[in-house]
């Protein structure tokens, strides 16, 4: 049954209830058994063990458990225990992050009105909404929050708003009308009201039609559950290299078995040396790296005012090339302002920021007073007296109570000086009409200290026109008929072709003592004064955050509900609408494929009147061509393709709990200058990943290379496991976490959005790997030869040799891993954290090699001041030896 065209009577007999008892009790729990309780389905939770255990499900850690286990078979348990205790730190830096950020978030889950009035047995009593059934009677007021999808049947003055439901600012009158047009949409059903929206005005009552998981919220609610979450490019890169060293790994191990075979050693020896080896070329710091990484951008964004629900999201938002953002308190602040005043044939501007009531009034870009401007003092004063709504001044914040529209009106009033209590004073309102959707118009009727007596009346300026017979021009009255009809007509379409919302003012006096009974003798032979053109505003910082974005690449793509002419000016002003770009409304939409869409989406800036299902369409069809798309918003509307995107962001303030549940991150003031910040935070967190991988892969390389060429030379190993593996995962583990860190490098916002197909070596990073794992592999080998002349007798004293020359050329190539460049690009001393890590790096291995407990574990012997020369010169050569030509190239 379509609800919104049935006649109230068909309703009640077709819901077996009554308007004026409502339902019995009994019958209530019935239904409540029959339909379930009213609320909305929630996904299964994910308990701590499982958050817990799906940390170890990333490639990366299961082919080190892989390790683990060789390692542990063939009797190398240190190595075991060593790899065990850092896939167990891991997990745990991954499973205490993602459980804050859902702990941050478990206030917000109060998305329907915890209590409503209803009718039951002839009785108004209140009860939690989650009791409500099909059929109940409930009754709402200003302030209210719907509990249910309800028919209304009594509308008094009855505005709705449902901007979380539908994306439009304005709130919606209803009506209790049944509506014959066919097929609506959500926005268009006037008649009924729906759960999870506000009662911004008036009061009305309504047969409850649907509840739960049936009711329009829970359809979205049900979207929600159904979307996809994408994996992100940082879980694709690193899945990718995990394949890569795990095949590394296991040509290395046949291998060196082969070589060591035909060089007459025995096969389970060349098998044990094989796996040492293989263990080697796995990073075994690279998942908790990784995570420490992510872990300390997610503490650089709480400052910067957003909260990450999902550890890997950090990196996504920074490689997005499409922002998909809801228009609604998203890029505007969701508050009306009147920007534009015309009465008399003059039109003024006024300017400000949301409700603060202060603000100056211009005319041809000219400051004006506004008590030498008679018609517009008039109109100001009349807006505000005909006016309910109120400011409440807490702390830092301007809430409004009442309509925004009328808000806009009470405040540009404001600015001009005048306050409510003080015309209370001047003025006696003795009679109101209400507004309603029928007249769409409010009267008052009331009385100046003089004893003069006038009906006031504000409403749809076509509507205020044809009621009028006279104008107030240059503060005299004119007969308002034919061209100056015209006249006022042409300055209202100007003012609305500036996509504002426009609200006329006009006024009657009538006789002393008279009493007006009805609207119908108050709202004719009016005097037409002027009209207030408003609008929901841009924030100022967006065009700011708009105009970065596109400097780094990066498209804003505004998805609204609201009108179309609304959408383009907003977009227009904030530089989103250029000529080259298209807009899309909802009815194009519906009409095109996918497909369709797909071949226009580049084109397109701006996709107004659209529903959730549009949103989900236009997120995918990015995404099919190569977009990493990030969906801003803070409606319910907006909750599943947020969830759908490669990176969801919620508004915390203004924000539904289903948006932020949605989401992979949450900006905690609303702010879409904020995503600018965490796009740049986001990009230098994947770029201090590459330096770091960089880095682990050098060293990893250099170990490889310098026992791979001494099994082909005869040459006895030149490095033993355990000090592998101390070099891996303790030396290793400080600077690269350091570089985690660094700070970005100048041109990071300058630069196109990654492509989300490049891999973990593009750029060049795979040849500045293997080039300088080859050269710190070839200086390690020739200080264990100088030193090891082929003596069996120095063989240890050698492999600390080594051991010490590998560390070296590691500690000094870290530098070089700050920048895409050379070592000589950036300044050594810039990254603190990296200089502290380096010196206790080297710390720790001068211990191994000269503390004398350790040396029977780590098989070292003190090495001579001689022979520190000559490790320090042939460290500096993988670093160095590259720099000389990034010199030869700058001179040039």
């Amino acid at each position: 049954m379509k609800y919104y065209e049935t006649e109230i009577d068909e309703i009640e007999k077709a819901l077996l209830t009554s308007i004026s008892d409502g339902l019995s009790n009994d019958e209530a729990k019935k239904r409540i058994k029959q339909y379930g309780y009213n609320e909305l389905e929630e996904g299964e939770k994910q308990s701590a063990l499982l958050l817990f255990f799906s940390q170890f499900k990333d490639f990366m850690v299961l082919v080190l458990l892989a390790a683990t286990l060789i390692s542990g078979l063939l009797g190398e348990y240190i190595d075991a225990i060593a790899i065990i205790a850092i896939v167990i730190i891991n997990g745990f830096l991954g499973f205490f992050q993602e459980r804050r950020a859902e702990k941050s978030l478990q206030a917000l889950k109060e998305l329907s009105a915890p209590q409503v009035h209803v009718l039951r047995d002839g009785n108004w009593i209140k009860i939690p909404s989650k009791e409500v059934t099909i059929g109940d009677i409930l009754k709402f007021s200003s302030g209210d929050r719907i509990g249910a999808d309800v028919r209304v049947f009594e509308s008094k003055s009855l505005e709705i708003e449902e901007s979380a439901l539908t994306g439009e600012s304005v709130p919606v009158s209803k009506h209790s009308d049944s509506i014959r047009t066919g097929e609506l949409g959500i926005g268009d059903m006037e008649n009924i009201a729906f759960m999870g929206t506000m009662v911004t005005r008036g009061s009305g009552m309504g047969i409850v039609v649907a509840t739960g998981m049936k009711t329009a919220m829970g359809q979205i609610a049900d979207l929600l559950q159904n979307a996809e979450s994408a994996q992100t490019p940082l879980q694709r890169r690193l899945e990718e290299l995990g394949k890569i060293l795990i095949f590394a790994a296991l040509f290395l191990t046949i291998l060196v078995v082969v070589i060591g075979v035909m060089q007459g050693h025995d096969l389970y020896t060349m098998f044990l040396a094989g796996v040492s080896l293989a263990v080697a070329a796995i990073p075994e710091g690279l998942p908790a790296i990784v995570t420490v990484a992510l872990s300390l951008g997610v503490q650089k964004m709480i400052k910067k005012n957003a909260i990450v629900r999902k550890l890997n999201a950090v990196e996504t938002l920074g490689c997005a090339s499409v922002i998909c953002s809801d228009k609604t308190g998203t890029m505007t602040q969701n508050k009306m302002t009147v920007t534009h005043l015309w009465s008399g044939g003059k039109t003024w501007t006024v300017d400000g920021v949301g409700y603060e009531p202060s603000g100056r009034f211009y005319h041809i870009d000219k400051a004006i007073q506004v008590n030498n401007e008679k018609s517009l003092q008039q109109m100001l004063v009349f807006g505000m007296l005909c006016n309910h709504s109120e400011l409440a001044f807490k702390e830092d914040n301007i809430i409004l109570d009442g309509d925004p529209t009328e808000g806009a009106l009470l405040v540009s009033a404001m600015k001009a000086g005048f306050n409510r209590q003080k015309l209370l004073e001047d003025f006696t309102i003795l009679n109101e009409f209400p507004f309603d959707s029928a007249r769409k118009m409010m009267s008052i009727h009331v009385k100046d200290k003089q004893g003069r007596h006038f009906i006031v009346t504000k409403g749809a300026p076509d509507v205020l026109l044809g009621v009028s017979e006279s104008i107030l021009w240059d503060g005299k009255m004119q007969y308002l008929a034919g061209e100056m009809k015209k006249r006022v007509q042409d300055a209202i379409n100007g003012l609305a072709g500036k996509a504002l919302r426009t609200i006329a003012i006009a006024f009657k006096p009538v006789p002393a003592g008279t009493f007006i009974l009805s609207e119908h003798e108050a709202e004719k032979k009016l005097t037409f004064i002027g009209v207030q053109g408003m609008i929901d505003p841009p924030r100022p910082e967006v065009k700011i955050a708009v105009k970065e974005c596109k400097e780094a690449g990066i498209k804003t793509v505004m998805i609204t509900g609201d009108h179309v002419v609304t959408a383009k000016a907003i977009a227009a002003q904030l530089g989103i609408l250029t000529s080259k770009s298209k807009v899309l409304d909802g009815k194009a939409l519906t009409n095109m494929s996918l497909e369709e869409l797909e071949e226009v989406v580049e084109d397109v800036s701006v996709f107004a009147r659209v529903s959730p299902e549009h949103k989900l369409k236009i997120v995918r069809a990015l995404q099919n061509r190569g977009h990493v798309v990030a969906m801003t918003g803070d409606g319910v509307n907006d909750a599943p393709a947020i969830k759908s995107a490669d990176i969801g962001v919620a508004m915390g303030i203004t924000g539904t709990d289903v948006a932020k549940e949605a989401s992979a991150l949450v900006l905690l003031d609303d702010n879409f200058a904020t995503i600018k910040a965490a796009i740049k935070e986001g990009r230098n967190i994947y770029e201090n990943i590459r330096k770091f991988i960089r880095y682990l892969l050098a060293s990893n390389v250099g170990e490889i290379l310098v026992m791979l060429f001494a099994m082909i030379l005869g040459l006895p190993l030149p490095l033993i496991p355990i000090q592998i593996l101390w070099v891996n995962l303790v030396t290793d583990g400080l600077p690269a976490m350091a570089l985690g860190v660094d700070s970005p490098e100048e041109n990071v916002m300058k630069r196109v959005p990654r492509s989300p197909k490049e891999g973990v070596f593009a750029r060049g990073l795979g040849w500045k790997v293997v080039s300088r794992g080859f050269l710190i592999g070839i200086v390690t080998l020739i200080a264990f030869m100088v030193t090891y002349k082929n003596d069996p007798a120095r063989l240890q004293y050698a492999q600390t040799v080594a051991f010490a020359a590998l560390v070296m050329a590691q500690l000094i190539h870290v530098f070089d891993c700050r920048s895409e460049k050379s070592v000589l690009a950036r300044n050594p001393f810039g990254n603190q954290f990296l200089v502290w890590s380096v010196l206790s790096s080297l710390a720790l291995v001068l211990v191994v090699i000269y503390y004398p407990p350790l040396q029977p574990i780590f098989h070292t012997l003190p090495i001579s001041v001689k022979d520190w020369f000559i490790i320090i010169g042939l460290s500096a050569i993988p670093t160095f030896l590259l720099a000389g030509s990034f010199l030869a190239r700058k001179r040039n």
